[in-house]
């Protein structure tokens, strides 16, 4: 039994066989709106796992982690290391360890953790991890949880995290190996090392952690979570007067409303959850000045379909798009990097006015992996999540998004904390200072163009990204969408909708355009040749006729 932080609950307890503890959302786009005290946007895990390392030691009822992956080997900020002698008031810096060590030291705390189940396999290489689920499993109020409530082929992907339902965390970092970096990027930093002493490289991620009425909307959340994927229902922790804020942590928000916005696969009984592929079609077609926006992957059909039409118009916004040079393993490449190259392909050609550009963050000549999923329109909405810009964040994978809209009443006080942090992510990737970004834009006009000025021989740039020519093969990989699927059917029917580029769309009648074009110019600029035993003759002299075939013979 907890303590007095625990709400004992009667005849509304839910039946744990039950499909969903949480009904529909407010609209389309949004599952539910709750109040916030304070926020902080945390850029980059050195600074993540530092403020959530401090929050968990004070937590004294439930720490509630919600994740794609978690990896116990992993450091934290502080602590002492495996070979430095205990002591009643030093807890460990090694994650796995620093777990054990709360629930030794917190007579009254219990830690539930939700993992993606197919990272089960992930174990075999992570020897030492097996050791802390031994360990774990012999303490009540630890318990460790494998996620397989999803279709087949779906990701559990949210990264969630709640404590004490007085303090919550939502956005992309994992607890994870390989996500560790400052804001620095440092392309020779000495400890961004993997558990075995292994360098990687520079990596860029974000996440936002909430004090307030949030906690109890994301526990709702998680809380149903885990009964799906088989865990024993949850008693709700009641909210108490006492802040488990890090001390330091400058807010970036107060005194706001953030809206909630999820995706979710349909599976046995319950419904389809689009919000997120909802909220980003809305966000993008109330965009009146720009876009700004950082994500994984750039492969969405709905997401591209609704920017190519905003290219379209007579005076279209500014859309900046910040994202790795390659997506993270073989795999992902084929799926997400091809199908980059054909929608980037297509919203440029419709983009007359040159509006669109795309950008990949290096430091010196190393590129920076980006993992954040941000989204900044206008200065007047932020976004932050673990849904990226892909197919299957919009109808596959679990995720859950965050956002704060200056349009909902009392958040008009928020367009300067979303200005800074625009201007402090440009900073970041350009190697400049926070308080110079505002004056060089005003110089320059626009982001692009801002970007464009701001480059170095070395030092942390961003440089533009220009779709590669795709060979037949690799084209119907990204039309197909086989490996990026929107709906769990079509990891089978990949074809069944049309892929990508289906019949009647904007994107499909963009890249016929291309076709034709490039069609035409062979036919105009491209003189042919004709090599025969009687050497080589000219288009006009062979008489080729209007549809460019050969005629073979002499």
């Amino acid at each position: 039994m907890l303590d007095e932080g625990v709400i004992e609950e009667g005849e509304d307890t839910p039946d744990p066989k039950s499909v969903s503890r949480i009904g529909d959302g407010v609209s389309p786009s949004v599952w539910r709106f709750a109040k916030v005290d304070r926020a902080a946007v945390l850029i980059d895990a050195a600074d993540y796992f530092a403020a959530m390392q401090e929050a968990m030691l004070k937590a004294r009822y439930r720490i509630f982690l919600i994740g794609w992956d978690f990896d116990t080997r992993i450091h934290l900020a502080e602590g002492r290391r495996w070979w430095q002698r205990p002591t009643k008031r030093e807890y460990p810096v090694r994650l796995g360890s620093f777990i054990s060590w709360l629930v030794r030291h917190r007579p009254t705390l219990e830690i539930r953790m939700l993992k993606w189940s197919f990272g089960i396999f992930k174990f075999v290489v992570r020897g030492s991890m097996w050791w802390d689920l031994t360990r774990w499993a012999r303490h009540h109020r630890i318990d460790f949880k494998f996620d397989s409530a999803h279709p087949t082929g779906c990701s559990h992907h949210q990264k969630i995290a709640v404590l004490d339902n007085s303090l919550a965390v939502c956005g992309g970092i994992d607890m994870t190996v390989k996500r560790w970096d400052t804001r620095d990027h440092n392309e020779d930093e000495p400890l961004r090392k993997t558990p075995r002493g292994g360098g990687y490289e520079p990596w860029h991620d974000a996440t936002m952690m909430m004090e307030g009425e949030i906690a109890d909307a994301l526990s709702d959340l998680g809380r149903d979570r885990w009964i799906r994927a088989g865990g024993t229902p949850l008693l709700p922790v009641q909210r108490t007067d006492r802040s488990l804020w890090p001390d330091g942590l400058e807010p970036t928000f107060e005194n706001v409303e953030v809206g909630i916005a999820r995706t979710r696969a349909a599976h046995r009984e319950w419904d389809k959850v689009d919000e997120i592929e909802n909220l980003f079609v809305e966000h993008i077609k109330r965009a009146k000045k720009f876009i700004y926006a950082e994500s994984q992957y750039f492969a969405s059909r709905a997401i591209c379909e609704a920017m190519l039409e905003r290219m379209q118009e007579d005076d279209p916004p500014e859309i900046v798009i910040v994202h790795p040079r390659h997506a993270d393993g073989w795999l992902e490449q084929q799926a997400m990097d091809h199908a980059r190259a054909e929608l980037v392909r297509c919203i440029e050609e419709a983009d007359e006015k040159g509006r669109f550009t795309i950008w990949t963050p290096y430091s010196g000549i190393t590129p920076i992996y980006v993992h954040a999923k941000i989204m900044i329109v206008d200065d007047r909405i932020f976004r932050i999540g673990s849904a990226n810009m892909n197919n299957r964040s919009m109808g596959l994978d679990s995720e859950c998004d965050v956002f704060v809209d200056c349009e909902r009443e009392g958040n008009g006080h928020a367009e300067d904390p979303i200005r800074r942090i625009r201007y402090s992510l440009l900073a970041e990737h350009c190697g400049l200072e926070e308080d110079e970004i505002g004056e060089l834009l005003e110089r320059h006009g626009s982001m692009a163009a801002m970007i464009d000025h701001s480059i170095t021989e070395s030092g942390r740039n961003l440089m533009r990204y220009h779709p590669p020519e795709l060979n037949e093969v690799e084209e119907k990989v990204a039309d197909s969408g086989l490996l990026d699927p929107e709906d769990p059917e079509d990891l089978f029917e990949p074809f069944a909708k049309g892929g990508l580029f289906r019949k009647g769309s904007r994107l499909a009648r963009m890249r016929n355009k291309i076709r034709r074009n490039s069609q035409e110019f062979a036919r105009v600029f491209l003189i042919p040749i004709h090599v025969s035993a009687f050497g080589v003759r000219s288009r006009a002299a062979r008489k080729i006729p209007r549809g460019g075939k050969v005629l073979h013979g002499v």
